[in-house]
């Protein structure tokens, strides 16, 4: 769906709530269309992103899986290798 939602479940170190707000805000720019919302539509922009956060983090806790974590800085690597063969250097 949008390139800047990252996978979040199953790694170590955990997920932090930044990473599960970071999700949410493009989660909602992308399905609104907007970027940065007028004056009149920031409270229920913002507040949608909170109640997406809030989900998300019961949904990331509540999943289960026998695979041991996977490493941040691996899977980083992983992607960004994938990209320069993608998209070149």
């Amino acid at each position: 769906m949008c390139r800047n939602i990252k996978m979040l479940f199953n790694f170590d170190p955990p997920v932090t709530d930044s990473e599960v707000h970071a999700a949410s805000l493009q989660f909602v720019r992308k399905i609104s269309g907007i970027n940065k919302p007028s004056k009149v539509n920031e409270a229920p922009f913002l507040a949608a992103i909170d109640a997406i956060a809030g989900i998300s983090t019961e949904f990331l806790h509540s999943l289960e899986t026998n695979a041991p974590p996977k490493n941040r800085e691996a899977e980083a690597a992983k992607l960004k290798a994938r990209s320069v063969k993608r998209f070149g250097s």
